[in-house]
Formats: structure tokens, sequence, C-alpha cells
């Protein structure tokens, strides 16, 4: 079934993103955060690649795992945003066409991400 969606969505910057995106199956549009969790995702590499250095340089045990805890905590944060913007757009139109394969590839995800 082919339908147009409108999405407005306000960024973390503030910037305000409107766009209309149609498709029969599958869900191969852009997502609206996607300039966030790429942010985000180079902001945990520049961390992991710090923790490195400390690990290269011989920093205490401690505030290693301090530092890996604030990078796990990110890469969750990050995931969070591409769940909820996969469920904001992608999910939402699984559903309005029926789509049960997506559906059923997004629990399988949230299964491992859960982990």
């Amino acid at each position: 079934m082919d339908h147009n969606c409108e999405h407005t969505h306000v960024m973390e910057d503030g910037t305000v993103v409107t766009h209309t995106h149609g498709h029969s199956h599958g869900h191969t549009h852009s997502h609206a955060h996607t300039k966030a969790v790429l942010n985000r995702l180079s902001r945990a590499i520049g961390h992991l690649e710090s923790i490195r250095r400390m690990v290269e340089d011989g920093r205490d045990c401690s505030e290693v795992l301090i530092q890996l805890s604030a990078v796990k905590s990110a890469i969750n944060n990050t995931g969070k945003v591409i769940l909820q913007d996969h469920i904001e757009h992608c999910i939402v139109d699984a559903v309005e066409s029926g789509d049960n394969q997506a559906l059923d590839e997004l629990n399988k995800a949230i299964d491992r991400f859960m982990k």
C-alpha cells in the first residue's frame, strides 16, 4: 500500500525539520535524528580513543573503568535515540501498511540491544 507521510521534528540544536516520504514497503527513508546520532557516535569514538591512550599510558584502572562506563552510557543513549526515531518513522509506517516483518525485525533488534 503506497502512502505519503509528513513528519515535523525539532532537533537537539533547535532546528525544525519537516519532511515527507512515501513508500510501498520496507523503510529505507532517512531519519530525522541522523545528524544527532552521528555526532553522538563521533563523541563516543573520540572518548574511546582517549581511553585507549589512558590504558597505553598506564593510567589507574579505576579511572579507565569510570570512563568506559561513561562511553557505555553514551552508546546506550544513542541506541535509544535510534530506537525512538525508528519507531516514530518506520514502525508507524509499518503498522499503517501492515508490514509485520518490520515489527519482527524491531523486536529482534530490541532483544539484542537490551542484552
